[in-house]
């Protein structure tokens, strides 16, 4: 890349840790690590499923295969005289999201050859603590499905944290390149999305990534964008089903205690014995157990104990549950948190169960559940 040192294109900062790398987006280029010699697990497989040849990357005189100048993707103006106006936008709108396009697209195809799967990120970002062991299941578990898909996301902003296959990426900086007037770069990756024949997006929660900047990158405006569903701590719960045989006020079900998010669980009064029953998907060595109730010191579960429990049994109401529990200890003040859990209760749990141990007046609002387990190690780099 002898040619990119002389010039000034776009910020790449490459991260490349077991096969995945991050790229940071702003004005410079940095060029990152070169690809390992080393090979990596499974490479003629991963080769005869690029879209495009390697041939096809070589640099043609002053014109990449993208068949752009490097001084108009270093942002020399274009002798092109109107970009297309299109939703009514100003024309600094226009310019600005037109430029960010072409800095994406070269972004991409500069880094198409650099590993397995491409992470977009910002520079204004933070991250969750196990952010990438994260990534690297929910890959793992995406795969192991058989289905089609193009885009995995972390983060519900913008374009930030979404995650592409490496064999994609030439036909994304193509596609964008191709359509960078038309719309901003966060509509034009859903068009690209669908053409790639995923027809849903599959969005994990809770987000791994949250906006941290309050400044617009265009013309400096205010913005202070956020992400509901991001949770910085240690908590990853696991797919599972949630019941309960407290009174359900509205529409304030048992399984948004569950969920990231800001929903919850609200019931009337409960009695003693009444419970909330987390069933996972598949039996999990957990190693930490947070749970909060209660809104404003109102609306506490003021006698209850946490419960571990293995070997799901169908109950006589067609629900799930487990054959037997174990305490793990009571909730105090409403709450209820523990740490290295696993080193107590060493073998893989299948339910976790919160269990009313006296009667009251007042409403219940169980605001979270949330556990830490521990992951395997991966069988392959994600």
């Amino acid at each position: 890349m002898r040619r990119h040192s002389k010039k000034n294109v776009v910020l790449a900062v490459l991260l490349i840790i077991g096969g995945l790398y991050f790229i940071s987006h702003s004005n410079f280029l940095i060029a990152g690590p070169s690809r390992p010699q080393e090979p990596i697990p499974n490479e003629l497989t991963w080769q005869t499923e690029r879209l495009v040849s390697k041939e096809s990357w070589v640099e043609q005189g002053d014109y990449l295969p993208l068949n752009v100048s490097y001084q108009l993707l270093a942002g020399a103006p274009s002798t092109q005289q109107s970009l297309k106006r299109n939703y009514n936008d100003a024309p600094e709108r226009v310019s600005f999201r037109s430029k960010q396009n072409l800095d994406y697209s070269f972004l991409t195809h500069y880094s198409a050859s650099l590993g397995r799967y491409y992470l977009q990120l910002e520079d204004d970002v933070s991250s969750a603590k196990n952010f990438l062991s994260t990534i690297r299941r929910r890959v793992e578990e995406q795969e192991a499905k058989k289905t089609t898909w193009a885009m995995l996301e972390f983060s519900a902003l913008g374009y930030i944290g979404k995650l592409y296959k490496s064999a994609h990426l030439p036909l994304l900086a193509r596609f964008l390149f191709l359509f960078y007037q038309e719309m901003p770069c966060d509509w034009l990756m859903t068009r690209f999305r669908e053409l790639m024949t995923q027809k849903e997006t599959i969005l994990f929660k809770p987000s791994l990534f949250q906006h941290m900047g309050t400044f617009s990158s265009f013309q400096g405006t205010y913005n202070k964008l956020k992400d509901k569903d991001f949770e910085e701590g240690l908590y990853t719960n696991p797919l599972a089903e949630v019941y309960s045989d407290m009174s359900t006020y509205k529409k304030q079900f048992p399984k948004l205690a569950w969920e990231p998010g800001e929903g919850f669980f609200w019931g009337r009064s409960p009695e003693k014995g009444n419970h909330l029953t987390v069933v996972f998907a598949e039996p999990t060595v957990v190693t930490g157990v947070y749970v909060e109730t209660g809104s404003g010191g109102k609306d506490l579960l003021e006698s209850a104990q946490v419960e571990l429990g293995h070997d799901v049994i169908t109950t006589e109401k067609e629900e799930k549950s487990c054959k037997e529990f174990q305490s793990a200890g009571t909730l105090e003040n409403g709450k209820f948190e523990m740490q290295d859990m696993d080193k107590r209760y060493g073998s893989a749990s299948s339910c976790l169960r919160i269990q009313v141990t006296a009667a009251q007046k007042d409403w219940v609002i169980i605001k979270k559940i949330r556990i830490s387990t521990k992951l395997s190690t991966p069988s392959r780099q994600a």
